[in-house]
């Protein structure tokens, strides 16, 4: 009798446990935190919906065989708000967390669900950072727990100064960005990278402003033209590059704009038939990928009438359900050990996440503001104009050092 009752306990053993094995139609869900109201609330609401939709995309059919929900929550920007967001997620029995607005917020994020794995083991949550991009996440603040699939600030700042480097033209440069880490970082890297590469060019100019809350931007474009600057380099995106543009446009700059989130909500509408020729945009994506990604972008469209731009978050499902496949299990202590250092090929070619610090190595393109045509026919914001891809940068070009000391539990 007693091989049996060992057999019958391993048994038993094992059907308690099954939750940690990813079966067929298996329902994983993952947390929204991002701003839902608010200047912001645009851009998060965008964001919230491109989940909701890849969700359903991915739902369809993945390697792990496995459903996917959404839960969202409206963190108003707030770091505070974001904690008590995540403590709900948690809760409701979530593991899985996606936040992308505001370095911020992500910093607290981070530090949390450190926290909350350490004293509770068995209930891990792991973050997966699709659009927060301080350097120092995945350098001296990195955490086995965080992953993140955009690329980070530097990444972005070493393939735009790769690029203006060949542009004679571009001889006096102001840095303008919203006062908190990445705008800090856009200029630091782009200072110390300029320095590096284009030692000839000055930079005439190196303002912070609070993020999310300027309405208008006509004296710092004031500024800018005072200061004979032929080039902005920003990193602002969503309400604050919406209106820097407009401010621009209508107080008649002609100079060239290199920034971070051309093709974020809202600034395709301010620039209009604008800028064409000199608005340039940095990015893992753009808006004429071909492919899969044209017809998921065809149909977001259609349903949403907007525009899909947040190409990370198709990373997120691929790699969070190739790494579930690997693990045979959605368990995030499983999923997180099979994550990290995975390889699997995205809309934008093979990507990987590097192991040693959690940061997605991805090409990168440079696109110009430009009129649409049969080539590059996509037209964010019905604008009638595109952002056309002018360069590419192969991942081992973009990649910048880590000195990342990963813990691991």
């Amino acid at each position: 009798m007693k091989p049996m009752f060992k057999l019958a306990a391993l048994a038993a053993l094992m059907l308690s446990a099954g939750w940690v094995h990813a079966q067929k139609g298996e329902t994983v869900k993952i947390a929204h935190i991002d701003p839902l109201t608010g200047l912001m609330g645009p851009v998060g609401n965008n964001q919230l919906n491109s989940f909701k939709f890849m969700a359903e995309e991915f739902s369809k059919n993945n390697p792990a065989g496995v459903k996917f929900e959404m839960v969202s929550f409206d963190n108003k920007l707030s770091p505070a708000e974001s904690l008590n967001a995540l403590k709900a997620a948690i809760d409701q029995g979530v593991r899985y967390i996606a936040q992308g607005n505001g370095s911020s917020v992500a910093g607290a994020l981070i530090e949390a669900v450190a926290k909350h794995n350490a004293r509770n083991p068995g209930k891990e949550v792991v973050f997966l950072n699709y659009a927060a991009v301080d350097p120092d996440f995945t350098n001296s603040k990195c955490n086995y727990w965080h992953f993140r699939f955009d690329a980070d600030t530097s990444m972005k700042m070493e393939a735009l100064t790769t690029f203006i480097k060949d542009q004679p033209e571009v001889k006096k440069v102001y840095l303008l960005n919203q006062n908190y880490s990445h705008g800090q970082q856009v200029s630091r890297y782009a200072k110390e990278m300029l320095a590096r590469k284009r030692p000839d060019i000055q930079i005439v100019g190196d303002d912070l402003h609070p993020l999310a809350q300027v309405r208008d931007f006509a004296p710092y474009v004031a500024k800018i033209k005072a200061s004979g600057a032929d080039s902005v380099i920003t990193g602002n995106w969503g309400s604050d590059l919406a209106l820097l543009i407009k401010a621009a446009n209508e107080a008649g700059y002609t100079g060239k704009f290199f920034t971070y989130y051309t093709g974020v909500t809202g600034t395709p509408s301010a620039l209009g038939k604008n800028g064409e020729g000199r608005v340039y945009q940095v990015a893992y994506n753009h808006y004429n990928m071909g492919g899969q990604m044209q017809q998921w972008m065809a149909e977001f469209k259609k349903r949403y009438n907007d525009d899909f731009y947040t190409g990370a978050v198709v990373h997120v499902f691929k790699g969070l359900s190739e790494a579930m496949a690997k693990a045979k299990s959605t368990d995030p202590v499983k999923v997180a050990a099979n994550l990290e250092g995975l390889r699997f090929n995205s809309f934008n070619g093979e990507v990987e996440m590097r192991k040693t610090d959690h940061q997605l190595q991805q090409p990168l393109f440079i696109t110009v503001w430009k009129q649409a045509d049969k080539k590059y026919p996509y037209s964010p914001e019905n604008t009638g104009m595109t952002l056309v891809p002018v360069k590419e940068f192969p991942a081992y070009v973009a990649s910048t050092p880590t000195s990342c000391q990963m813990q691991r539990p």
